[in-house]
């Protein structure tokens, strides 16, 4: 798992501080650009961090997941470890 920092962190943060939420808004709370943004969320989920919920398949909005949580409660360890994705598996 690599993660592209801090934009990713950021990412996560806004959405564990402001709840599920869209790329403009994300944008606002990370001040990082809204293509970024958009870039970064599918990322986000290929690994399981957060998860595109509805009520429609397109709406765009996103939340945190349990292993997001997890990736900020140990973003210390990020740069420590050289696979973060089985870290996190083992926490």
């Amino acid at each position: 798992m690599r993660l592209v920092q801090p934009t990713d962190f950021l990412i996560l943060e806004a959405l564990n501080e402001h709840g599920r939420n869209v790329a403009p808004n994300l944008e606002h709370h990370t001040d990082k650009s809204r293509k970024n943004i958009n870039n970064r969320l599918p990322v986000l989920e290929d690994f399981g961090l957060v998860e595109k919920v509805g009520p429609a398949e397109n709406s765009g909005l996103y939340e945190i997941t349990e292993r997001g949580v997890l990736a900020l409660q140990h973003r210390d360890e990020y740069d420590e470890v050289d696979d973060f994705g089985r870290y996190l598996d083992e926490q």
